[in-house]
């Protein structure tokens, strides 16, 4: 079998990863905004939704089917996965502290599962761990998990059977815990994340859940930039970020462009007013949540991804020779020997990048279409976008940079003036 580094080298597949910048997906300004807030104290999932439950005998009543699902990362891009309700990942539920929850998780896998409510506290028998608290739910099976809520904040759930492949294949959600009480400062959006990392071939469509440390697919909300929603925000809101972590092996820091935030809560509760500090970075280790607020003061499009500079590339990024300091045109004239259509098809010669050439079901390694050239990210990244005025359910474009605003070219004068070189 051919292996990633064999294929760079044979088919020429740099040329198709520049082409892929231009071609991977629409640009971020043609994609609807996450959509506005429904009511204050409630959970936008960027390109997830919200599991409503129905109110039966005093229990807020949720339904789980754990199923085969494809999936797609971005456009291009599209798994063979495992998640609930035909969804990668999991709905979200939301409820309120004090709730009695009632959930039905039905399976139509071909083998057997269980859902670990992760950082809930619970009856034991309730816990979902196959074998230890429960017997496994065997497919074609429906179980009832039913317990009341005594804490608010960010939780998780997930598979708790054989769960290296099933999380690996995509069978977790976010579970979102709203205070009894009100709060004093609530915010004015509340978005979640959940974090993920797959392994995920070019040509392949299937996540390898063996994979212990080359993930070449990394998610926000089980989706690879360009492909993620952005968030919004309106100047001066206050916003509320919830970011959980269900990879498989990586810690992420996520950092936040343009403003700086705090830490207010994890899944093992409020962190209290005197022990926060203003951060615009926070480590989220894998099997936690850390949940951050900003007042969003800045206008403009703001960066938001993992500071492990791998998980912003995708796909053909991993495994590839070194080619920091090749002579481009001495690497085309070698390029050209083995695929002179590939070269002569390739952006580098002026001809359009759907000409170029790239294994099935992949995405070039990094990059898409901004609107000052291309953003040289992939992976997980996203972007909060702060505006003066928000016109909700419009979609929001790039942002315009006020006159005086922008990095550019030093005139000849300014150069001269300091004595700067040429």
């Amino acid at each position: 079998m051919t292996t990633r580094r064999e294929f760079f080298v044979e088919s020429g597949f740099a040329a198709a990863v520049l082409a892929g910048w231009a071609a991977s997906s629409a640009a971020a300004d043609e994609r609807d905004p996450a959509p506005p807030p429904g009511s204050r104290g409630r959970v936008i999932t960027p390109d997830g939704i919200t599991l409503a439950p129905r109110e039966v005998d005093g229990a807020k009543v949720f339904h789980l089917v754990a199923e085969p699902v494809r999936h797609t990362f971005t456009p291009g891009l599209v798994g063979e996965c495992w998640g609930y309700n035909g969804r990668v990942h999991g709905p979200t539920l939301e409820a309120t502290e004090g709730d009695r929850v009632r959930i039905f998780v039905t399976n139509r896998l071909e083998e057997p599962t269980s859902v670990h409510w992760h950082g809930i506290h619970l009856p034991c028998g309730m816990d979902g761990v196959s074998g230890l608290t429960q017997r496994p739910i065997e497919p074609g099976e429906t179980f009832r998990y039913e317990f009341t809520l005594h804490q608010h904040g960010t939780f998780m759930y997930h598979s708790h059977f054989d769960e290296m492949t099933q999380m690996a294949l995509g069978l977790m959600g976010l579970f979102v815990v709203h205070p009894r009480a009100a709060e004093e400062s609530p915010p004015d959006r509340d978005y979640a994340y959940m974090l993920s990392e797959w392994s995920i071939r070019p040509g392949t469509r299937r996540p390898d859940p063996n994979e212990m440390t080359d993930f070449d697919v990394l998610t926000f909300n089980a989706k690879v930039f360009p492909g993620s929603t952005p968030m919004v925000a309106r100047k001066g809101e206050r916003v509320r970020i919830r970011i959980g972590n269900l990879s498989a092996m990586s810690h992420h820091p996520i950092h936040l462009h343009g403003n700086s935030f705090q830490v207010v809560a994890t899944d093992g509760g409020t962190v209290p007013l005197s022990a926060r500090w203003p951060e615009t970075t926070v480590l989220v280790p894998v099997g936690s949540t850390r949940t951050i607020e900003l007042v969003a003061d800045y206008p403009g499009d703001w960066a938001m991804h993992c500071h492990m500079t791998h998980h912003t590339m995708t796909q053909m990024g991993h495994g590839i020779p070194n080619l920091a300091g090749v002579d481009p045109s001495v690497f085309d004239e070698a390029l050209a020997r083995v695929v002179p259509d590939l070269v002569a098809g390739s952006t580098r010669a002026g001809a359009s990048p759907a000409t170029a050439v790239a294994p099935e079901n992949s995405v070039a390694m990094l990059g898409t279409a901004g609107p000052h050239g291309i953003i040289n990210m992939g992976g997980m990244f996203t972007v909060l976008k702060v505006r003066e005025r928000l016109e909700e359910g419009t979609p929001v474009g790039w942002y315009e940079m006020p006159p005086g605003t922008q990095a550019e070219p030093a005139t000849d004068d300014e150069r001269r003036a300091l004595g700067l070189p040429d």
